[in-house]
């Protein structure tokens, strides 16, 4: 099994360590956060980013106001919890991590920040267990196909979870396994998740990749025997839908005319099953700033409107099948994710 040697959230004499994401793959620089409100600033503005990554801050999040409040009420957290809820709309893990956190502190009158702390040490331990249970199962199914080349979108590595990711732990386990000969990651436009964290965690673990701008992908995939398509979620509906990075739809589309199979990978934290399908789904949308600028560098003409939607829904229709920890959904169009509900 292939293991990153990126690790990007820490716990460290109480306080939550964070690699700043907004410099690579420039400079590995590091912020200390000691409050729920500084966790929050991280997430909205982008230092940390990846739904499972966002869930897992946002437990650390609770635990260091609770070191704050320790033995006080219980209803002083709310606030905190409010803070991290409000911090980004679209992820479910983000609200599913502090739903945790919310029933230990139902079950208490005063706060024990042990307790929290411990929760959010299992959240983080939690997902790395499920990334490389994951990895297992999604190279079973690139096995089906053989060897070949894949595609990836945005980033969804250790930067993005607990440890080794999702879709690209399954690559890095295929790769491991001599089942990906070579990855292709999309730049993922407007904050180029994809050259700046992606293609520079594969080139850490020595892992080959080219990067390629988002336009490529349908050249790609009639050129350079692309066997698989996959990519993470943020969230996903109980019909199957997927919401993920903007961008995703559209590779979901080239990949059904090329006849590339296409995979999401996600843990079951990412299912919302009280959600019935995507068009329910909030979608983020961020200042038009990012795309008219990178850094201090102007893309657009002054004046020039802009649209930035940063998530797009993907139809339970374009996808070959959804992996979790806890098992495959082959054609979820067919049955959705009930099946997972109770196991």
């Amino acid at each position: 099994m292939h293991s990153s040697s990126v690790n990007c959230i820490r716990w460290e004499n109480n306080r939550l360590v964070l690699l700043d994401q907004r410099h690579l793959p420039v400079e590995e620089t590091y912020i200390s956060c000691e409050t729920a409100a500084e966790v929050a600033e991280a997430i909205k503005s982008m230092v940390v980013r990846g739904a499972p990554a966002i869930g897992i801050c946002a437990a650390y999040g609770m635990a260091l106001d609770a070191l704050r409040l320790h033995g006080q009420s219980t209803a002083l957290l709310t606030a905190a919890q409010e803070m991290l809820a409000a911090s980004r709309p679209t992820a479910v893990n983000l609200f599913w991590a502090l739903e945790r956190i919310r029933r230990l502190l139902s079950q208490a009158s005063e706060i024990d920040a042990n307790l929290l702390i411990a929760e959010a040490h299992t959240i983080h331990s939690q997902d790395l267990q499920a990334n490389l249970a994951m990895g297992e199962s999604g190279a079973r199914l690139l096995a089906e196909t053989g060897p070949g080349n894949v595609i990836t979108h945005c980033n969804t590595g250790s930067l993005a979870t607990g440890g080794h990711g999702t879709a690209l732990g399954v690559i890095r386990t295929g790769y491991a396994q001599d089942l990906v000969r070579h990855v292709y990651a999309d730049e993922t436009r407007p904050w180029l998740q994809g050259s700046r964290l992606t293609a520079w965690e594969l080139h850490q673990d020595n892992i080959p990749v080219s990067l390629i701008a988002d336009g490529a992908a349908a050249h790609l995939m009639k050129t350079k025997n692309i066997r698989w398509a996959i990519v993470g979620a943020d969230r996903i509906t109980r019909n199957g839908d997927v919401a993920n990075k903007i961008g995703t739809y559209s590779l979901a589309v080239n990949a059904r005319f090329h006849g590339v199979k296409f995979m999401v990978v996600a843990p079951t934290s990412t299912i919302d099953f009280a959600m019935e399908s995507g068009e329910s789904i909030p979608i983020e949308e961020r200042s038009a700033d990012e795309l008219k600028h990178y850094r201090e560098y102007p893309l657009a003409p002054s004046g020039v409107d802009g649209f930035n939607p940063v998530f797009d829904v993907t139809p339970a229709a374009l996808i070959d099948a959804i992996v979790t920890e806890k098992g495959i959904v082959k054609c979820p169009a067919e049955q959705g994710m009930a099946a997972l509900e109770n196991r």
